[in-house]
């Protein structure tokens, strides 16, 4: 696994960037978020060693813009030649999720067509009104791997209409830090039963720092909230993938 930042920055887009945890990271460190830059790991994947080799190894999943949005205004301009290199190291699996998925055809390579096959592309939502924005945009545009993540999940939101053999896969994950909004359990369960009825691969990825079981409340630690989504033991994987 590999974490390619080309640009930072990113200004926040619906209800689920409130308590974005990167605005509130560099707020610590006196960053203006919302000021957008090329980084210095910019050329990253096709970064080769004294031995003309890449120093990202074959085979790896490449996760891009953690720290940003993919398909921000301000990248416009240095996209095109982010495209590139994603084409080029075809032997990587690259990976975005973005709140942005209207803004996809700007600036889409010639060759692109149906999509590259070494890239996932995923929206993210946080509740009804984004799923029924985002996701219908997301099922149209000619990308070969898609993906739903729900994160932070606000409410619960149904999928049913837009779950099919087009999405291959659906995340769910709660809200980090102090005095966030809490993420139910329930809610999280029945994301789960609509993908097994619709036989799409499911994960719970996160809890959130407040979360709600049985209608009991509890704050759990940054540093638990993965392994106690894992302890839940209920992400589906849809058999022969």
């Amino acid at each position: 696994m590999a974490v390619w930042n080309p640009w930072r920055g990113c200004h926040k887009k619906s209800e689920g960037c409130k308590n974005c945890y990167i605005h509130r990271a560099n707020a610590r460190k006196g960053i203006n978020t919302d000021i957008i830059y090329k980084t210095e790991e910019f050329y990253k994947p096709i970064k080769k060693d004294k031995k003309g080799n890449y120093k990202i190894k074959s085979g790896q999943t490449v996760y891009i813009c953690f720290n940003s949005d993919f398909l921000i205004e301000e990248a416009d301009q240095w996209r095109k030649e982010a495209w590139e290199m994603i084409k080029e190291r075809n032997d990587l699996n690259f990976l975005f999720l973005t709140k942005r998925i209207e803004r996809f055809m700007i600036g889409l390579p010639d060759d692109f067509e149906e999509g590259y096959d070494n890239i996932t592309i995923g929206t993210t939502i946080e509740n009804q009104l984004r799923a029924d924005e985002r996701i219908s945009i997301l099922k149209e545009l000619p990308i070969k791997h898609k993906l739903i993540t729900i994160q932070p999940m606000l409410e619960k939101i149904n999928l049913l209409d837009y779950l099919d053999n087009s999405i291959e896969y659906v995340v769910v994950g709660g809200e980090s830090g102090r005095n966030v909004r809490p993420l139910h359990y329930d809610w999280v369960l029945d994301i789960r039963e609509q993908c097994i009825k619709k036989d799409v691969n499911f994960e719970f990825r996160q809890v959130g720092s407040i979360f709600i079981k049985d209608q009991k409340t509890y704050r759990i630690q940054k540093k638990y909230l993965c392994s106690q989504a894992r302890k839940a033991n209920i992400n589906y994987r849809v058999e022969n993938m």
